[in-house]
């Protein structure tokens, strides 16, 4: 029976037998816990849908998932929550919205959010998901879309995030090998209600995301997944300690003056001393003094150069519209109602909050082998805002100029082709071996965002082995 035809089937026959043979929610006594609902008891309970995959009931679990939505109910998706770690009731939420054309043949992207702490949800609302949320806390249906010709599953990552949660401290990772650990335990489950096992899969995320992707790539190479065909990483921050030529970057922009520059090269080279000796927080804590700000004081960047946002050094201000409408949106009843969240509170911490704390000593170490050993096996796709600051392009650049994998001389030496979508200069691209890399014109951090008809084409092309 096709899919979609069987799904329809089950929305009415399921429906009448939820009450007699649903699983009773495992996690029942931690849900009387601390929340943060809009009001409580009205937004429903969350989907567990492992349980529903032990006891083989899939047809079930597909069902209950479903979104129905009156603001969503002209795409098709799919949400709820996947225990990745029993002993800590370790959950992750996701959000699945099937492709659009060429069902049975589209690739599927799963897509990881940086921070580290910030939710899926930011790139499903904000970047390149079918919807966008308006200020009235409505929808719009986006142009460019990624569900238009891809499977699109975006999923809060690591637990802690977004909508994912854990019932115990130990619970919250604390490097990349455990990021990879849940994530492939997610994947192994999905799949056991959506069976998209045939369909070519990719890795993609931004920032953060840059060591997340790799991360779980790397997992699945070890598990021998024969579908992952590449990994996509916008702006990534994968290499941090070969990432950190600020001073140059912002003194060639004309932010800083040579003053401040002095200031940047010899911070910079104390985080590297740091890093070197294992002084991870010390490391940290100096760079956040040059980038973030501590202990409630505005950051050495911002005093210098007075820029809004490393994200986007034309941004005129801190405040992200986007991002708050999002927040709000979420909080409404009938919304959560229809993910399957229930009064679960909603964390979009970006390199704050607990998620952050608990990989405090990952934040400068490397994910470069990650990508060597992905190298070696698939197509690797690394595209740069050019307005980014604090994943800048030359830094990305310095970065894949110190892999080593079998495309790095030639990636040393590779001609820099313009790239072009419908006549409009896109961007700059160079091929190696199984390397792509690209500069996305008069973009920031959020590719996707700042450009959406080109990131559509970009990843698209990729994908489809284009490019």
């Amino acid at each position: 029976m096709a899919f979609t035809m069987w799904i329809q089937w089950f929305t009415v026959a399921a429906t009448l037998l939820v009450s007699v043979f649903a699983i009773p929610n495992p996690y029942e006594p931690f849900m009387k816990g601390p929340s943060n609902p809009l009001k409580a008891g009205v937004s429903g309970e969350p989907l567990f849908l492992s349980p529903y995959i032990e006891a083989k009931r899939i047809d079930q679990a597909l069902n209950l998932s479903a979104v129905q939505h009156p603001l969503f109910q002209d795409v098709e998706s799919y949400s709820g929550f996947i225990t990745v770690d029993k002993r800590y009731n370790s959950n992750m939420f996701f959000w699945y919205v099937p492709a659009k054309s060429n069902r049975a043949n589209a690739p599927v992207i799963v897509w990881l959010q940086g921070g580290p702490g910030a939710s899926s949800l930011v790139g499903l609302f904000e970047e390149h998901g079918p919807f966008r949320v308006r200020s009235d806390l409505s929808v719009d249906k986006r142009l460019y879309s990624w569900h238009e010709n891809h499977h699109m599953i975006y999923v809060d990552n690591p637990v802690g995030s977004g909508f994912s949660f854990t019932q115990n401290d130990l619970g919250y990772v604390t490097n990349e090998i455990e990021v990879g650990i849940h994530l492939y335990s997610f994947l192994t489950q999905f799949y056991s209600i959506f069976p998209l096992t045939p369909n070519p899969l990719y890795i993609a995320g931004e920032s953060y995301g840059g060591k997340y992707v790799p991360a779980f790539g790397h997992a699945l190479l070890k598990a021998s997944q024969p579908n992952l065909r590449g990994v996509i990483i916008g702006n990534g921050y994968t290499d941090p300690l070969n990432q950190l030529a600020y001073g140059d970057y912002l003194y060639q922009h004309g932010l800083i003056d040579d003053h401040a520059k002095a200031r940047f090269d010899r911070d910079t080279a104390t985080v590297i001393n740091r890093a070197t000796l294992q002084d991870w927080t010390g490391a940290k804590r100096v760079l956040d003094e040059l980038l973030d700000g501590v202990d409630g004081h505005a950051s050495y960047l911002k005093n210098v150069s007075g820029i809004a946002s490393y994200y986007n050094y034309l941004q005129v201000s801190e405040q992200d519209v986007d991002d708050e409408e999002m927040m709000k949106f979420l909080q409404r009843t009938d919304v959560r109602r229809a993910i399957h969240v229930g009064d679960l509170p909603f964390q979009n911490a970006d390199d704050a909050g607990k998620v952050a704390q608990k990989l405090a000593t990952d934040m400068l170490k490397s994910a470069a082998p990650y990508v060597e050993a992905l190298l070696a096996r698939v197509d690797v796709l690394f595209y740069n805002g050019q307005l980014d600051v604090i994943c800048a392009y030359p830094m990305a650049e310095n970065f894949l100029r110190k892999l080593s994998f079998g495309g790095s001389e030639e990636y040393k030496n590779a001609v820099r082709q313009v790239y072009r979508v419908d006549g409009e200069v896109a961007g700059y691209l160079k091929r190696a071996g199984n390397l792509r890399e690209m500069m996305i014109r008069n973009a920031g951090h959020m590719v996707p965002k700042d450009q959406p008809k080109w990131a559509f084409d970009i990843v698209s092309s990729f994908t489809h082995g284009k490019i």
